[in-house]
C-alpha cells in the first residue's frame, strides 16, 4: 500500500499562487501515475490534474488548463500542483491519488480510477 500526504494549502487572494505537495512513500511509489482531485461542499470530486510515472505526460482539466502546472521529482517522491491566477472557484479540498488501471490516460479520469487518497489540503481563495 502506497501512502500519499497532502500539504501546501492555504488562503490566497484571487490571482495569488499556491503550490501544492503530494509526498509518495511506499514500495514502488514512484512508478504510478498520480492524480490531482479537488472537491467543493456539495459537489463531485473532480480531475484536476495528472501526471505520468515518467513525468513526461501531464493531463489538467479545462478549468484549470494554462493556470495550474503539475510536476514531480522522483529523486524527493514528491508531486507538486503549482496553481497560479487562482479564481475563487478554485476553491476546494484538494486531494492526490494513486492512478489504477484506466486513470490518467487522455483525460485524468474519474475518481474511482484511483486510490490510495491522501486527506486533502484545503485551499481557499478570497479577498
Amino acid at each position: 500500500q502506497l501512502q500519499l500526504v497532502e500539504s501546501g494549502g492555504g488562503l490566497v487572494q484571487p490571482g495569488g499562487s499556491l503550490r501544492l505537495s503530494c509526498a509518495v512513500s511506499g514500495v514502488t511509489a514512484d512508478y504510478y501515475a498520480i492524480g490531482w482531485f479537488r472537491q467543493a461542499p456539495g459537489k463531485e470530486r473532480e480531475g484536476v490534474s495528472c501526471i505520468s510515472t515518467s513525468g513526461r505526460v501531464t493531463i489538467y482539466a479545462d478549468s484549470v488548463k494554462d493556470r495550474f502546472t503539475m510536476s514531480r521529482d522522483n529523486a524527493k517522491n514528491t508531486v507538486y500542483l503549482q496553481m497560479n491566477s487562482l479564481k475563487p472557484e478554485d476553491t476546494a479540498t484538494y486531494f492526490c491519488a494513486r492512478s489504477r488501471i484506466g486513470g490518467c490516460s487522455g483525460n485524468v479520469g474519474k475518481a474511482t480510477w484511483y486510490g490510495d487518497w491522501g486527506q486533502g489540503t484545503q485551499v481557499t481563495v478570497s479577498s
